[in-house]
């Protein structure tokens, strides 16, 4: 059953502006502009509680390498080479400057406005314009207290469009945040889900008839369109408007194959990935993605990251059957597209499971990769990989950002990809080559029987890493003489040899952590400053491998439950996986701060402009220097012609402004609820707005809420 509510008034908006107002519309105002599964982890995050930190926390270019003749003629050709280029219709690429068409802004996810009505003269000036409540507060159900509202809105022809955790969508006025009408899929809630969020909604305008579209994917494995006018389904997609996207893929768990990302659009194809929940064994879902026709559903094409064709080029860095047997390396965050050159840029995750390879020998290609593949075939055209034979959860969860960036004098289409790991690659976008040249490096290897690590592993030379990597004895922080000595042992009986270490039986120091370096808050761009800007997280992981006997018998005692972290049976291998953040006794992070910053990278010349700590934890907020230490954060970064960066995500509940040249804080503006969301802004009658999803993240452990606040001069 679907129900459609279509209303010119809401009871849960609120209005505020210099006329009286309800009280609670006065409180609002008021707060707003003052300065179990058996996995508790997730592909997005781990599990946290807010305490003890919260009971959990935590490119100078080479100029001679490119000056060397050879390599100054190489890439003289490929920047004269033209990509494919096919007549697709620009809907979402075109980007009119008060309107925001995609959950990045554009297809490429570039999440740059050339608005310059609030600006850093006046960004002080910003007051809360309107806010409106989703409902989803209200929403029971099994997994309801894991929601978290990561949803970025969309304005397109007038109307902003944006969908709850649980999928419902909701159209409302931009200028006034009144409720034009809402579409509610009803969704399961009795289930149990992997995953309870939904990062938005994508649209698309039919060339034939001028009627524009909204679709949403949802978390129970749909993708449904609707009509952007009045919320009814379309009855001509799909079957009476949705298409079960469980159809031809090996369920395993139904709670745990999912979308959480909104669909990609070029043309008139719909492209869709999946997200799935980690580490139940090694015959999992697969990570199909999935072209659509956008009038009536139909399967365009689908493309399998893990190779089963003999004469596919990867097939080669899977041993024996393993490519058919392994599951996952799913495109669970955000897929970009290039009309353009017809490319679909899709990044994947780590094949089944995450932490024992054993059972999947080689290095694994497409996971851990960006993949470019032809938009009108779904074929692969290049693909570049982040991590060689994944141990670590080191999926690629940022959105690949289609840039443009300069060399010679020259505007290069590159894309940049953000990663776990804190790597940040620049590659050309018709080739895939690396921009700043990159290094294979010997790294650590297991020692664990059946395993067989990667012996080297890729590093960009520029930019530099963007976060730490390697926590050593000597590194061991603590809030008090008594944590800090704690922490030393912890990291001395532990592996910790760097970055990519293996898992191992004693424990393995995995830093960063499966949370980031870069997550799927993902990166923006200034397009005319060169400046990449990127929020990262800096916390630690302790990786266990328990054999499987040892498992069972730990599972049969209850004793699993006193132990603070995660288990993951890893069904199909020898081992089982324990993993928890590395924190001393008071709960407190292992590794020195900041634990949470907000960095700008010149893609000029590979250098770090600047960077800040970014947000605090609010159950530190005695300690005097807790401004100084940042926070675990999720959700992205929007960044003006204004010469401003917005950004929320941090555990706080603060939205902040910062001078994108600088990185000093301009503004902040204290919301309702956390917001682990990114905002996007738009003009409309002559006035800019800045719009940020507060809902909480119930994983994170952050306040909760519904909330859509509208900021405005």
């Amino acid at each position: 059953m679907t129900q459609v509510v279509v209303s010119a008034k809401c009871p849960k908006r609120h209005v505020i502006t210099n006329k009286p107002s309800l009280r609670g519309q006065e409180n609002l105002k008021r707060r707003v502009n003052q300065t179990s599964r058996e996995r508790s982890f997730s592909r997005a995050l781990p599990t946290c509680v807010a305490l003890t930190i919260a009971a959990c926390l935590w490119f100078n270019l080479n100029a001679a390498a490119f000056a060397q003749r050879n390599t100054q003629r190489k890439a003289q050709q490929n920047t004269k080479r033209q990509p494919q280029r096919n007549p697709i219709h620009l809907d979402v690429v075109a980007k009119p400057d008060g309107e925001w068409r995609a959950y990045g802004r554009d297809g490429g996810g570039e999440r740059y406005s050339p608005l310059t009505q609030i600006n850093r003269d006046n960004v002080k000036n910003l007051k809360v314009a309107w806010s409106y409540r989703t409902g989803a507060a209200d929403v029971k159900g099994r997994s309801a207290k894991n929601a978290a509202f990561e949803a970025t809105p969309i304005l397109v022809d007038g109307t902003l469009y944006l969908c709850t955790p649980f999928n419902r969508v909701i159209a409302l006025d931009p200028a006034t945040g009144t409720e034009k009408w809402t579409y509610d899929p009803k969704i399961d809630l009795t289930h149990g889900y992997s995953e309870m969020t939904s990062r938005g909604v994508s649209t698309w305008a039919d060339r034939r008839t001028a009627k524009r579209r909204i679709y949403v994917a949802t978390i129970d494995a749909r993708l449904i369109a609707l009509e952007a006018t009045t919320g009814e389904p379309c009855k001509d997609f799909g079957q009476d408007g949705q298409v079960d996207l469980t159809r031809d893929i090996r369920l395993v768990d139904r709670g745990d194959y999912q979308v959480t990302s909104p669909p990609a659009v070029i043309g008139d194809l719909l492209i869709v990935g999946s997200s799935m929940g980690d580490n139940r064994g090694v015959e999992l879902e697969r990570g199909v993605v999935r072209a659509y026709d956008t009038r009536t559903g139909k399967l365009a094409w689908s493309w399998d990251p893990i190779p089963k064709a003999a004469d596919d080029p990867a097939s080669k860095t899977w041993q024996g059957d393993s490519a058919m047997r392994t599951g996952a390396a799913n495109a669970w965050s955000i897929i970009s597209v290039d009309p353009e050159s017809n490319l679909v840029f899709v990044p994947t995750g780590s094949p089944s499971p995450d932490f024992y390879g054993g059972e999947r020998k080689g290095n694994n290609e497409y996971a851990n990769s960006v993949v470019a593949l032809r938009a009108s075939t779904g074929k692969v055209v290049w693909h570049f990989q982040v991590v060689h034979h994944d141990l670590w959860d080191y999926d690629v969860a940022s959105q690949p950002m289609l840039i443009n960036v300069k060399r010679n004098g020259r505007s290069i289409p590159a894309v940049a990809v953000g990663t776990k790991i804190g790597h940040l690659f620049i590659l050309y976008r018709v080739t895939g080559k690396p921009l700043f040249p990159v290094e294979e490096r010997p790294v650590p290897r297991s020692n664990i029987p059946g395993e067989e690590a990667s012996p080297t592993q890729p590093f960009p030379t520029l930019p530099r890493a963007i976060v730490p990597q390697k926590l050593t004895e000597e590194d061991a922080w603590g809030l008090t003489p008594a944590d800090r000595d704690a922490c030393r042992q912890i990291i001395k009986s532990a592996r910790s040899e760097g970055l990519f270490t293996p898992p191992s039986l004693e424990g393995t120091i995995v830093f960063p952590g499966n949370a980031g370096g870069m997550n799927w808050s993902g990166m923006s761009y200034d397009p005319k400053r060169g400046l990449l800007i990127t929020n990262t997280n800096r916390v630690a992981t302790l990786v266990k491998l328990i054999p499987r006997e040892d498992y069972n018998k730990l599972r049969a005692s209850g004793e699993g439950s006193r132990f603070k972290g995660e288990f993951a049976r890893q069904t199909g291998t020898p081992y089982a996986m324990y993993r928890e953040h590395l924190r001393g006794p008071t709960g407190a992070p292992c590794n020195p701060p900041p634990w949470g910053a907000l960095t700008a990278v010149d893609l000029a010349t590979g250098a770090v402009r600047w960077e800040v700590p970014l947000g605090t934890i609010p159950q530190l907020g005695m300690f005097p220097k807790s401004s100084e230490w940042g926070s675990l954060n999720l959700g992205g970064s929007a960044v003006t012609a204004g010469g401003l960066v917005f950004i929320a995500a941090a555990m706080d509940t603060y939205l902040r402004a910062f001078d994108v040249e600088t990185g000093k804080e301009l503004w902040k503006a204290e919301l309702p609820a956390s917001a682990q969301a990114a905002p996007m802004t738009y003009e409309v009658g002559g006035k800019q707005y800045l719009v940020i999803c507060a809902g909480g993240h119930g994983k994170l452990g952050t306040k909760m809420g519904d909330y859509v606040v509208a900021f405005a001069l």
